[in-house]
């Protein structure tokens, strides 16, 4: 596993565990981290970080738009 090191400006109220939820988030939003991987990025249970998920804007189905208008098209 990489481990990355980032300045933080001391203004900025964001402890090491929040920090790298909003970064697995993100990766999971964009489809680069699996639920398990993401959670596992932020020692949690998949369930756990499934119901947080909303907390950081993130939904739990990770779905692309275009890929569920195809599926409905061909239904």
């Amino acid at each position: 596993m990489k481990h990355l090191t980032i300045d933080i400006p001391d203004s900025i109220e964001l402890d090491e565990k929040e920090a790298a939820m909003f970064l697995a988030s993100k990766l999971y939003e964009q489809g680069k981290l699996s639920l398990g991987q993401a959670a596992e990025l932020v020692k949690l249970s998949k369930r756990e970080f499934a119901e947080l998920l909303g907390k950081y804007g993130v939904s739990i189905f990770n779905y692309p738009a275009k890929d569920l208008h195809e599926d409905v098209k061909n239904a």
